[in-house]
């Protein structure tokens, strides 16, 4: 086995930080959920993160010092996705809404928006 940790504690202690880090990352839209959805629950994200920094708070002081950088890595990363994730999730948001009106475009035609590109009412020539 090829391990970075020191013990098989420590593994299963970072398998459990990460399985929050996952939680915080797919409820920031940082990553698409299991059926590939890309969603927003900042709630559910800052309790993934509160808990990974009660995790840091209590074992301060008993994690090695390639598990403290990694610990204060992953709450560093995360915490930065947080900030940017309110704009992220307008930026998403508006494209799924620019898509919905092009869909219209070929599913709906007579009512959906659309650009006039040439009219023969008009003659440049005149």
């Amino acid at each position: 086995m090829n391990s970075p940790f020191e013990d098989e504690k420590s593994e299963r202690l970072f398998g459990l930080i990460q399985m929050l880090q996952r939680t915080a990352l797919v409820n920031m839209g940082g990553i698409p959920d299991h059926e590939g959805q890309i969603h927003f629950n900042l709630g559910e994200a800052k309790a993934a993160i509160d808990a990974i920094d009660a995790i840091g708070e209590k074992t301060n002081g008993n994690l090695s010092e390639l598990e403290a950088n990694l610990l204060r890595g992953t709450l560093s990363e995360l915490r930065m996705i947080f900030v940017k994730a309110p704009e992220q999730q307008a930026a998403i948001e508006a494209e799924m809404k620019r898509q919905e009106e092009l869909q219209k475009t070929f599913t709906d035609p007579a009512t959906a928006p659309s650009e006039i590109v040439h009219t023969d009412a008009t003659s440049e020539e005149e």
